[in-house]
């Protein structure tokens, strides 16, 4: 099982100084191959990195720099070796030549040996090769190259097979007319008799509260039957919104009879979730071509939300994702009640704001290609290459199209929660304002050139953060700091202000700072001298969030962050680590607890318990990157164990130990695991205040990847956030508990294979959800498989070729199939992956 890429360029033609013939680069072909994991017990990854010339010019002995993206590599014989590689900031990497190397010749190859850490799918290899020549160093050249793995992946992914047959064995078929007239699962229903035909012709009364949704629900059904019904405040309808005080805020109620549909709310959010919950009762392919009618079962439904606080947060820092998908990932999210959108704007690997006043933010920080010196962009990274304009690593968002995405979400009541990483994970905003300092100091100006400086320019500190980099952390000692964060901030406001959206909260981070940050700068030296109540440097930490709340609370907002800004390092046994820091327990600080990984486990319920707000952000639960399973073709990351749509549908908000079945290895955990870990209190219990999945998108090149990796496990924190408490995550008692979940368990499955995934086939122009791998079992010499939704479709084939939308459908066989290929279809006739299977 391989992956392959490859980047086929234009040839360019370089003056071999040394053998007087012409090298081209296009006929260089580089090839990284996976030889062994866990290499020697070591926990790394050998892999074998091949430069072929397949051209006629002898490739030379210098003048020459290979590029790319990997992780921590390092040659395995570095003596020996004719070249050297070494990290030349994060996860960028260089190639160069040593003294002996003597060239390659037409036809033959240079092979070296790499260690790294371990490599366990495609989405890991190194990629983004490209050549730099020593006479135009200004430009770097993509060259074609292929990653693969020569390991023998068979028994393995013979084995999730299995596993996946055995989960899928539990979901059983419901009846259609037996799931939930709506999804989220509403609180409560009753099926009336008899339907409601609603056709073009439907005239909406709405009280004058609910103009805007009104409008809304019009455009919606235009957008159906391809004409908008009549609006009027009073008269004879059809569909009917009313004001109804004794709902609860964000609640509805809809009564669907043989002559209307009423929707009824106290607020705006309610009647505009009532109308998205009419929404999820027509049939599911409604959006696939214009109707003349739609029949409602008639049906009583009451429901409200059980957390305030629903949010989804994209990552579009890491790389790039356009307007129009933001704004098609609006309508999904206020589709399924999702009524926070957390943009991570920045990182180390870019900017993708415009804050007006500051051009460098954008022009350099939101800019990725190669550079020598990063005056004009900022490395590659990700496998972004060389190309400045390039679509991932490239990109933000002006000013007018930020505007354009808040009123997009406040018409569909989706708070927009605007990231500002830092001080930490910040490289490309550091470098932005180096950019400007250097502009300004060339002018003769160092006034305006520090005024939004972010790095303390004697500063000898040495540290490298988890991804690699050695000059990603903001300078808390410095004044330029909080001109820039407050900069940002009223930027920010003024852009809401325009649009008229609602803001209560900017997120300034706080997440992953290094060890060894801050300790030789002479900025904090002389800040501690003149603070005494800075006792060391780590209480740097403290300063800084306590005038980045002051920063806000001046503004009448409050900080979010993630759950570092409620934190401090402090020494246990010997060794420093992060702890509750109860000093802003009283600030209104919002925290977003991802960490529940190693000793971490019950840090949520501590900082919750102690007084913090806190979003559960459970990567084990909720990080939606991850991969759904270890499967080498998979993509995703996975250092905090695999997620498929059953994590974040079996997330037990107040009580998460309950229902965590798997370490982050996705071994079973033992009895009694969670034995002494601190329990969510009452007073805790008010404290949390919702529940959040973030994507985020190192591995996300393209519109269609988020989609694979958002659903369908977005469904998951959909019913989470939304539905009541279910029956099974209270119930004491294992055995029937796990019953419970079993059969809610279907009923939610076949909600999504019978109604919400053919939905998303054409909803907001269609959605790439992934589509499962088969379930493949051989029991008694025969091939057994399953699917993990009902009603999906396996078929094959059984001469080596891809199985198409035409190829049987797979019934039990006898194991003496060769070449046997499985591959799962929707009901659209579009395929996930093909499984090869042998007995």
């Amino acid at each position: 099982m391989s992956h392959i890429l490859r980047l086929l360029l234009p040839s360019v033609l370089l003056l071999n100084c040394c053998y007087a013939q012409t090298f081209v680069a296009d006929d260089v072909k580089l090839s990284w191959y996976i030889v062994a994991n866990n290499y020697k017990n070591s926990n790394e990854t050998l892999s074998q990195l091949t430069l072929e010339n397949r051209g006629k010019a002898h490739i030379p002995a210098k003048g020459w720099t290979i590029y790319f993206n990997g992780s921590n590599q390092r040659l395995q014989n570095k003596d020996e070796a004719p070249v050297v590689i070494e990290q030349v900031n994060g996860d960028y990497f260089k190639l160069f030549l040593k003294p002996n190397f003597k060239g390659i010749a037409p036809g033959e190859k240079l092979q070296v040996f790499v260690l790294s850490r371990e490599l366990k799918n495609y989405t890991d290899h190194a990629k983004g090769f490209y050549i730099v020549f020593d006479h135009n160093t200004s430009l770097g050249i993509p060259i074609k190259y292929i990653t693969a793995s020569s390991v023998d992946y068979t028994a393995k992914e013979k084995q999730l097979a299995a596993k996946i047959y055995q989960e899928n064995s539990f979901i059983k078929d419901v009846p259609l007319a037996q799931l939930p007239p709506v999804f989220p699962t509403p609180n409560h229903y009753q099926y009336g008799v008899g339907s409601f035909t609603l056709t073009a012709a439907a005239k909406i009364v709405a009280n004058a509260k609910f103009k805007n949704e009104a409008n809304y629900l019009a455009s919606e059904l235009k957008n159906v039957f391809g004409k908008a019904p009549l609006i009027a405040t009073s008269g004879r309808s059809s569909v009917l919104l009313q004001l109804d005080q004794t709902i609860k805020n964000e609640g509805y109620e809809i009564k669907i009879t043989t002559q209307s549909v009423i929707i009824k709310a106290a607020s705006n959010a309610g009647i505009f979730y009532g109308i998205q919950s009419l929404k999820t009762m027509f049939p599911p392919k409604t959006w696939a071509s214009k109707q003349t009618s739609i029949q409602l079962k008639a049906v009583t439904i009451k429901d409200a939300p059980r957390f305030a606080h629903r949010a989804f947060m994209m990552d579009v820092s890491r790389n790039f994702q356009p307007k129009a998908q933001v704004l098609k990932l609006i309508d999904l999210l206020s589709l399924y009640k999702i009524n926070v959108l957390h943009m991570h704007f920045n990182d180390d690997e870019g900017w993708r704001i415009a804050i007006p006043g500051l051009p460098e933010l954008t022009e350099v920080g939101g800019r990725r290609g190669h550079t020598l010196n990063e005056e004009d962009r900022i490395f590659p990274a990700y496998g972004s290459g060389p190309d400045v304009n390039n679509v991932t690593g490239t990109g933000f968002f002006s000013r007018s199209d930020y505007i354009e995405i808040l009123r997009y979400a406040t018409t569909r009541h989706v708070q927009v929660i605007p990231e500002f990483e830092t001080p930490g994970h910040a490289r490309a905003a550091i470098k932005a304002m180096n950019a400007r300092y250097a502009k300004f100091m060339s002018k003769g100006d160092s006034v305006e050139a520090k005024k939004y400086l972010l790095r303390d320019l004697s500063d000898q500190s040495k540290y490298r953060s988890v991804q690699g980099w050695d000059d990603n952390v903001i300078n808390p000692a410095l004044p330029s700091v909080y001109t820039f964060l407050e900069k940002i901030t009223d930027e920010i406001i003024s852009m809401y202000k325009e649009a008229a959206a609602p803001i209560k909260t900017i997120h300034f981070g706080g997440d992953e700072v290094p060890e060894g940050v801050w300790e030789k700068s002479p900025a904090v030296k002389q800040l501690m001298a003149k603070d005494k109540s800075i006792e060391n440097v780590d209480e740097m930490w403290h300063y800084y969030f306590k005038k980045v709340g002051q920063i806000l609370k001046s503004r009448n907002l409050y900080l979010s962050g993630w759950e570092e800004i409620g934190m401090k390092k402090t020494l246990v046994n010997g060794k420093k680590q992060m702890v509750l820091d109860p000093r802003f327990i009283n600030e209104n600080f919002h925290t977003d607890v991802w960490n529940n990984l190693h000793g971490n486990e019950d840090l949520a319920y501590k900082m919750a318990n102690a007084g913090y707000k806190v979003v559960l952000t459970n990567v084990t639960n909720m990080y939606l990157d991850l991969a759904y399973n270890g499967s080498y073709n998979e993509p995703g990351q996975y250092w905090g164990g695999y997620v498929d749509v059953n994590k974040p549908y079996g997330f037990i908000p107040y009580n998460y130990y309950k229902n965590q079945k798997e370490d982050f290895l996705g071994n079973p955990l033992k009895a009694g695991y969670f034995d002494g870990k601190e329990r969510l209190t009452a007073e805790g219990k008010k404290n949390i205040i919702g529940i959040q999945a973030p994507l985020w998108s190192e591995i996300i090149k393209t519109t269609e990847q988020f989609e694979y990796l958002l659903l369908p496990k977005l469904f998951g924190l959909a019913e989470r956030a939304w539905a009541v408490d279910p029956q099974w995550s209270i119930e004491t008692d294992s055995a029937k508990s796990e019953s419970l979940y079993q059969k809610d368990w279907s009923v939610f499955m076949n909600t999504l294979s019978k109604k919400e995934l053919l939905r998303l086939d054409h909803y907001a122009g269609g959605f790439n959800y992934r589509i499962p791998t088969a379930g493949i079992v051989t029991e008694n010499d025969m091939i057994k498989v399953n699917t993990q939704f009902p009603g999906f479709k396996v078929r094959y084939t059984l001469d080596g070729s891809e199985p198409t939308a035409n190829s049987p459908i797979y019934t039990h066989k006898t194991s003496n199939q060769i070449q046997l290929k499985l591959r799962v279809f929707n009901n659209e006739g579009r395929g996930g992956q093909t499984i090869t299977y042998q007995k």
